[in-house]
């Protein structure tokens, strides 16, 4: 039995564990977001006929995007499980892979996959697909979208960057850079080559996002025979982002630390043909700095914009970036960004949705939640295999190729 001193301290030290219990409680709720409601995405665009009809047949552009309850609202776990686990109950698709010459005797690498069936209008038409930063064919979460793009009657050509196989030894002393879109346009003159007939949906995520959209800009002829373009989880400008970079706000320095260690880990496996042959740009200094970098400014500054003789990080960031060259896209454009995004800092938004404001073809799809390249959906715990991106890139493609087929009164601007 308690003795009469013991018991007044009995309510005052549960009411400390009660205390405790409530303060982690509530940093769960307030940093997993748990009272946060799903919702429908934020869409910028402007009324044309086109998107009337985007938005009565695309239907997942005006439904709520839902995440798994306990953790999806989170877009540093969203961010983190794309990064470490990819996809969940990954397909592997069956591809050809194609090796191209270039002209600086680089030698690039590209995989192509079949469509399973016909397309829904029987049209032929391509996925052409540019990954994130150091990816290619064989990551989870491009192997996931190739997979349900060739069910639903896309052929898919997935670009390898340059030095990110393992398997794949470089043939010169030059790998990907952010805006470098050599190999990109090598790969989409092949395809036009190959398949004549076909239409190109251009795809790019991430990094591949600025890829694409630089490319499309560059010249109107890289335009031709192009259905649309999707960029998910850009950031637009490097020069602007490079400075959110270095500050803590929502852990960006530390992806900044764990994206350069990927980098460094990337060029030393090619360190025996990037440094010090007599082609290279590169010595053993350039070797011994880039081994103490801790950013991603400081590799580029170091190894990357040497790779094109950029006289300064300025210059390689204002070059490499999309931004300038995104207003000559004049076709269908769907830009799509998470708020949660940890990578992409809030300010870099205003790019795309000034863009969308201003140019009709375009549309801003921006989600609460999502994460960088994540968009898990599933109803409590376990996501489903197929992610809310996945799902919004074919039906938007569909959608368009259904335009396609609408009579010319349809598709008239209405006073």
């Amino acid at each position: 039995m308690a003795s009469l001193e013991e018991l007044p301290l009995l309510p005052v030290f549960d009411g400390v564990k009660l205390a405790a219990l409530a303060t982690v409680l509530y940093v769960i709720v307030r940093s997993l977001h748990l009272k946060s409601s799903p919702a429908p995405p934020h869409v910028t665009y402007q009324d044309t006929p086109l998107n009337r009809f985007l938005f009565k047949s695309c239907q997942i552009l005006t439904q709520e995007y839902i995440p798994p309850l306990l953790w999806g609202k989170s877009g540093h776990i969203q961010t983190v499980l794309y990064g470490k686990m990819g996809r969940v109950a990954t397909p592997k698709p069956c591809g050809v892979r194609t090796f191209l010459p270039m002209e600086d005797g680089a030698t690039m690498t590209f995989d192509i996959f079949e469509a399973l069936g016909d397309h829904s209008t029987q049209d032929d038409i391509t996925m052409v697909i540019c990954p994130g930063i150091g990816n290619h064919s064989e990551k989870q979460y491009i192997r996931t979208f190739v997979d349900h793009s060739q069910r639903k009657g896309y052929r898919c050509a997935v670009l390898n960057h340059l030095g990110a196989l393992p398997d794949i030894e470089l043939t010169s002393p030059r790998m990907f850079t952010y805006g470098c879109t050599w190999e990109f346009a090598a790969m989409v003159s092949h395809i036009k080559r190959e398949f004549p007939q076909t239409l190109m949906a251009v795809v790019g995520f991430s990094l591949g996002g600025n890829i694409v959209c630089k490319f499309l800009g560059e010249r109107h002829s890289n335009q031709e025979r192009v259905l649309c373009c999707v960029s998910v989880c850009q950031g637009y400008s490097v020069l602007r982002a490079q400075e959110t970079f270095l500050q803590w706000d929502q852990g960006r320095r530390l992806y900044n630390f764990l994206l350069a260690s990927k980098m460094k880990k990337i060029i030393l496996a090619h360190r025996d043909t990037l440094f010090g042959t007599k082609s290279s740009r590169l010595d053993d200094a350039d070797l011994n700095r880039l081994r103490a970098a801790t950013s991603l400014m400081q590799i580029d500054d170091t190894i990357m914009r040497k790779f094109h003789d950029y006289h300064s990080l300025k210059e390689y960031y204002e070059t490499e970036s999309c931004v300038q060259y995104m207003h000559n896209i004049s076709v269908p454009l769907l830009l799509v960004n998470a708020v949660d995004d940890p990578l992409v800092h809030p300010s870099l938004l205003a790019i795309p949705r000034t863009l969308a404001d201003k140019k009709a073809n375009v549309l801003f799809v921006l989600t609460q939640h999502g994460g960088h390249l994540g968009f898990f959906e599933g109803a409590v715990l376990l996501p489903k295999p197929l992610t809310w991106i996945d799902k919004l890139i074919v039906s938007y493609t569909d959608t368009l190729c259904q335009w396609g087929r609408q009579p010319p009164a349809c598709k008239m601007q209405k006073v």
